[in-house]
């Protein structure tokens, strides 16, 4: 060998390349679950959401606690009130608050009184509530003979902060619960579409179009309307997740039916229609596992949807109505502008919505990402 020859060779550095080699190897015996996992946690605005929504779902659940005041306690002494003032006499407290008259805008105003301090309790008793079915009236924070307005007072001087956290129960779970109708009809039918092809498939693809021709809002609002006013609370709540989850779960369809094609047509599927597989078990072991991953990512990109649909049906009105307590409900105050002015306060379940739309649609991009862990 020549001595240009043995210049021009450059040394393999072996203490780089092996370790390579070994994260190489590691990661290819890795299961799809734990690639998925690892993908999930690179991306670190996805785990901050899913800590975040873990948060306030935690914060709905234990609503009675983490509520100052009782959310339905109707106050005039408190009608549009502004945020607690806080001192300190001995430790954390308020201000006292007091109702004057302007005689020149003729209108309530609320003067502060520093000088008259009221204390906080941590852990001191409250309004009743129910926990599990069981009867309590602890809270984290309380004040006696006053009301301890984090966010301020609506119009009817109920405690906003209070209605907001009690109102995630409902957006927060409408929006799960109508996404998880909407995922299994969509995946049921997506699959049958996509699996039989032929006429069954041409009928169940027309009445899609039929129905995501039908616009949205209107329809969402004429199926809402139908239900009698008087109905009670749970009811209306399980009927417009019902309404939600009925006009959303064709796009699901549409994309499972491609995936359940470009599977159908798979090496595997036909050894195992080889092999004597009946069209469940092949439908059941081998085409929705695959799918089972895009239907996940699809499914939580759809929670925002749903949140956004019940939110904007109740504030106008035909979604979820007073007293049941949500989002949107608690937006209706906030529709005049005049009054939005003078009581920004009233914004407050709107940065609740908007934060959890944030987080779900980038706690879905996580998902979407990890979905594909070899990309």
């Amino acid at each position: 060998m020549s001595q240009s020859t043995l210049a021009t060779q450059t040394p393999v550095d072996h203490s780089t390349a092996e370790p390579a080699a070994q994260e190489s190897s590691k990661i290819a015996q890795m299961s799809q679950g734990r690639l998925m996992l690892l993908r999930f946690r690179k991306s670190k605005l996805a785990v901050v959401s899913l800590i975040v929504l873990v948060i306030m779902y935690l914060v709905a659940i234990f609503a009675g606690f983490l509520s100052p005041n009782d959310p339905r306690a109707v106050s005039s002494d408190f009608k549009f009130a502004p945020p607690s003032s806080w001192t300190w006499s001995g430790g954390p407290a308020i201000c006292n608050l007091s109702q004057e008259i302007d005689p020149i805008a003729i209108k309530t105003v609320y003067k502060t009184h520093c000088d008259q301090p009221i204390p906080l309790h941590f852990f001191g008793r409250g309004f009743e509530y129910s926990f599990l079915g069981i009867k309590l009236d602890r809270h984290l924070v309380t004040v006696d003979k006053s009301k301890l307005l984090v966010a301020g007072a609506d119009s009817n001087g109920r405690d906003i902060l209070s209605r907001t956290i009690f109102g995630g129960r409902v957006s927060m779970t409408i929006g799960l619960l109508g996404v998880a109708i909407a995922t299994v009809l969509g995946s049921i039918i997506g699959t049958i579409s996509g699996y039989a092809g032929g006429a069954t498939d041409n009928i169940i693809q027309r009445g899609i179009e039929i129905i995501i021709s039908i616009p949205t809002l209107p329809l969402w609002a004429t199926m809402a309307a139908v239900l009698p006013q008087s109905m009670p609370v749970t009811q209306r709540y399980f009927l417009i997740t019902i309404i939600l989850s009925l006009v959303t779960w064709t796009g699901l369809a549409r994309q499972v039916r491609g995936k359940v094609m470009a599977y159908s047509k798979a090496d595997y599927v036909a050894a195992a229609k080889s092999a004597g597989s009946g069209n469940m078990r092949i439908i059941t072991t081998h085409l929705l596992p695959n799918a089972t991953s895009h239907i996940v990512a699809v499914s939580m990109l759809a929670v925002p949807a749903t949140i956004i649909a019940e939110t904007s049906l109740s504030f106008l009105g035909i979604g979820m109505l007073d007293p049941a307590i949500s989002w949107g409900v608690l937006l209706q105050d906030a529709s005049k502008i005049d009054v939005l002015q003078q009581y920004p306060w009233i914004l407050t379940p709107a940065l609740a919505v908007i934060l959890a739309i944030t987080c779900f649609q980038l706690f879905g991009d996580g998902i979407r990402d990890a979905v594909d862990p070899y990309s």
